[in-house]
């Protein structure tokens, strides 16, 4: 099935599960529609799933102008996703790239949104880092560009992705395999004008505290350049929960799905009850001991 974004292009999506409050899955930069397959069988069961490929990975359509890839196009191809199924509000889950459309989907579209999920997100939002990122971002675009069948073998072992390869060789060279399958110019255009160009989350702060959404934010451990992101978003969003899994990297859904699973499942629970709630304002992070 395809959904119509606002500039006509075609964005292909997938469902599973019938019954249930509706889940949207948006994929990371190095995933697609189905690197969700753990969690669309799994949680189909109770909810009625959604999982879409991102403008620039097919089936989807594949824009050659880059002005048609950028943060704010991103989330409102998930918008359409929703639209073209007729779903008013969702749990909205994103990875990575995807993690990121979670987080300006609540800050834009916070009516559309029954809670968020934030796993492995922050790259490039570390000051310190951030034109780094936005300058490698770029060489990225020219490899996948150039060959993305050898380059995948490159990218797919990265600092953060190696985890997934020790634990669970079988499926990290699936994974491989799906990012050998970018077309050069989707994977080139996504990183150039999505990645190289989104907003650190320091950026987003008075957004980010006005927000009050059910957030579940999921971080590896080994996952660096997501940790301190991750704290950050926990200390700014005030009905959000940190999640960080030991020994894991990057590819959390991928690499720990059932403890991804486990996670997300009680977190949807709770939010549905309304037992998800703001920080109590009693937990005051610049007290030590109360004394009186």
């Amino acid at each position: 099935m395809y959904a119509t974004a606002q500039d006509g292009t075609k964005i292909y999506y997938e469902t599973a599960g019938e019954t249930g409050t509706p889940i949207l899955f948006i994929h990371e930069f190095g995933g697609n529609y189905d690197a969700w397959e753990p969690q669309m069988s799994y949680f189909a069961r109770r909810h009625r799933c959604i999982t879409y490929a991102a403008r620039g990975y097919a089936p989807s359509d594949i824009p050659t102008d880059l002005e048609q890839y950028s943060q704010a196009i991103a989330v409102e191809d998930a918008v359409a996703v929703l639209d073209d199924l007729g779903i008013e509000k969702a749990h909205i889950v994103g990875l990575s790239m995807g993690g990121f459309a979670v987080v300006h989907f609540g800050l834009t579209h916070p009516d559309r949104a029954l809670s968020l999920t934030i796993a492995g997100a922050g790259y490039g939002c570390e000051k310190e880092t951030e034109e780094y990122f936005k300058g490698v971002s770029l060489t990225v675009a020219d490899k996948f560009e150039e060959d993305p069948v050898a380059f995948a073998e490159v990218y797919g072992r990265g600092a953060s992705r190696v985890q997934f390869e020790n634990k669970d060789p079988r499926e990290h060279l699936k994974f491989v395999a799906r990012l050998a399958r970018h077309d050069k110019v989707g994977a080139a255009n996504t990183m150039r004008g999505v990645q190289a160009r989104r907003p650190s989350f320091w950026d987003l702060e008075e957004g980010l505290k006005a927000c009050t959404l059910p957030t579940l934010i999921m971080v590896g451990d080994e996952d660096d350049h997501c940790l301190q992101p991750g704290i950050y978003l926990k200390k700014m969003m005030p009905a959000s929960g940190l999640l960080i899994l030991p020994k894991t990297g990057h590819t959390l859904n991928l690499e720990e799905p059932a403890l991804f699973n486990l996670h997300l499942a009680e977190f949807l629970a709770q939010a549905e009850a309304g037992a998800w709630k703001q920080r109590d304002p009693r937990a005051d992070p610049g007290q030590v001991m109360r004394t009186d």
